[in-house]
């Protein structure tokens, strides 16, 4: 009898846990969430030398965030550090760093914890793609993309989560792509990478919630293609639906879902109706309805900037 009262008390506190969670993100859809402060906390973005991450950079910069800005490119790096003081940024610390090098993601992250202090706001932004068809691609070029877009999650996680979870304090920010959730013809590594992303950001936000870690945050970030130079060339066929993104108007969009603790972000909004149509039409139908929009002829004038954004 005892553990049937037990079976039902259970049964119960998690048919509220259920219902008051629903209800939350009903009125959060409703009635924006209020925005954190994030004066004072130390922001690590990676791929800052250009491209998202400046304007990344830049955006925390007025927020009045400790900054630290990490790219493989010395002097892109120098020029956002320079504009996030003329943006009113107190504190900037510029690092170079190849992310898709392990031994060097952990030597600068040594670096920055004795510099700086602990990492509170890890953004990995970092990012490259190679833009060929699968079999077109070289071996070097698809590890490559592995490195950078997925495996230097991993190092930057290993060497700034401890202090999180010690603090019970953090937020890990995980700049995937649209191409992380659905696959795209002549993206067939960069997709393989991006997937990967999502699904260890996913797993993390998991493991953190598992471990009570209630003080550290995740936001999964799945914008379409942005016109910051990587994808240089792309088309859509359907610019109502899916556009060609502004920079400025996705970096806004990112930093409000950081501030308001989302853990999804999809841009543009038709996004999430892909998703939710590829759950259970049939595959057929999901290749005609790419055919329609355009997509599986996205990447055919791709030239794009074969460097790190």
């Amino acid at each position: 009898m005892s553990s049937n009262l037990r079976s039902a008390r259970k049964f119960l506190v998690f048919l509220g846990k259920s219902l008051f969670s629903i209800l939350e993100a009903l009125i959060f859809g409703l009635i924006p969430k209020p925005r954190k402060n994030v004066a004072g906390e130390i922001v690590l973005i990676t791929g800052s030398g250009s491209g998202l991450g400046r304007l990344l950079a830049l955006q925390f910069a007025r927020l009045g965030s400790v900054l630290v800005l990490w790219d493989i490119n010395s002097e892109g790096n120098e020029e956002t550090l320079q504009m996030a003081r003329e943006a009113g940024a107190m504190r900037v610390h510029a690092y170079t760093c190849d992310c898709g090098r392990k031994e060097d993601v952990y030597r600068v992250a040594n670096q920055v914890k004795k510099e700086v202090g602990d990492v509170s706001i890890l953004i990995n932004n970092a990012g490259i793609v190679t833009g060929k068809n699968f079999l077109d691609c070289p071996d070097e070029l698809m590890e490559k993309s592995f490195d950078v877009n997925f495996k230097a999650h991993l190092w930057t996680y290993k060497a700034f989560l401890p202090a999180m979870i010690a603090n019970d304090h953090g937020h890990l920010v995980c700049i995937s792509s649209s191409a992380g959730l659905v696959g795209v013809n002549g993206l067939a590594d960069y997709c393989a990478s991006k997937f990967a992303a999502v699904g260890f950001a996913e797993s993390m936000f998991v493991e953190t919630f598992a471990l009570k870690q209630k003080g550290i945050k995740t936001t999964i970030v799945c914008p379409f293609f942005i016109k910051t130079g990587m994808f240089e060339g792309c088309m859509t066929r359907c610019p109502l639906l899916l556009p060609i993104l502004d920079p400025e108007y996705t970096v806004r969009k990112i930093v409000d879902a950081i501030l308001q603790e989302r853990l999804y972000l999809c841009i543009p909004k038709f996004l999430y109706l892909m998703l939710f149509l590829k759950s259970f039409l049939p595959a057929k139908t999901g290749l005609i309805i790419g055919e329609y929009l355009g997509i599986l002829e996205s990447m055919e004038g791709f030239t794009g900037q074969k460097k790190e954004v």
